[in-house]
């Protein structure tokens, strides 16, 4: 299979993507709780719900592919493969907690080739928003093509909701930039990928998971992602943990 040019990879896990969507829903209605992983970070029955959609369907559409998923914590000592899959079943779960109908929560599927994202899905349950990507054939938002806006300097920059701290201000600052938008989850990348925002600097930490699928939808609206030093972001580092970066859409 050929994921640069082929969609029925990404066509055939939509239903499912929208299934673990729907479960996700479900539980945001109910009075559920939360648990604490042995990194501190919470976890919920939608997240296990979603991955328990998700999983099976990555490997009916791609039965040789690792795939490197959050939820799935004995994944996370696998080796990189040249081809291999990022998931996250509920990305934002702070957001998620927060229960406000903001709806800054997603499901992020991501495909890496040679430490590129290449091909993504995004979707956003309580916003009823899906962005899908193939590098080098666009992305889109719910079937309808977006791209970056490319100005040459930005002007508006995307901020974590839960995890903004003195070091993104201090960019922001030196940047000369003012005007600021703030949502959680993988839709900080969205909002560069279709011309809301110029910018998105990260200096907390996170995950090759958190970032993969939002990666390849900026990726291919025409935007990218680097470090800090302006060398290229890539994937497969070390327990998969990423650095600081600058994701941007000029």
């Amino acid at each position: 299979m050929t994921f640069e040019t082929d969609q029925s990879f990404i066509d055939a896990l939509i239903p499912a993507v929208r299934q673990a969507g729907a479960a996700i829903m479900e539980i945001y209605k109910t009075d559920f709780e939360a648990v604490r992983k042995s990194d501190g970070s919470p976890v919920t029955e939608a997240d296990k719900s979603a991955e328990a959609i998700l999983i099976p369907a990555i490997k009916s559409a791609a039965p040789d592919m690792l795939i490197i998923s959050e939820e799935n914590e004995a994944s996370h000592k696998d080796t990189p493969a040249d081809l291999f899959c990022l998931v996250d079943p509920l990305d934002g779960t702070k957001e998620f907690l927060k229960q406000d109908g903001k709806g800054s929560f997603t499901v992020n599927i991501g495909i890496i080739k040679h430490g590129i994202p290449i091909a993504g899905i995004v979707l956003a349950p309580a916003l009823d928003k899906l962005y899908t990507a193939i590098v080098g054939h666009g992305a889109y938002l719910n079937g309808t093509a977006i791209s970056v806006r490319g100005l040459d300097q930005p002007q508006i920059a995307v901020a974590s909701s839960s995890h903004r701290d003195d070091a993104t201000n201090a960019w922001l600052q030196k940047a000369g930039i003012s005007e600021t938008m703030s949502i959680g989850s993988s839709l900080k990348f969205c909002l560069v990928a279709e011309g809301q925002a110029d910018v998105y600097p990260r200096f907390g930490p996170t995950m090759e998971w958190d970032t993969a699928a939002g990666h390849a939808i900026l990726r291919a609206a025409g935007g990218e992602i680097y470090h800090p030093d302006g060398t290229l972001f890539t994937y497969g580092k070390p327990e998969y943990r990423n650095g600081p970066f600058i994701a941007e859409g000029k």
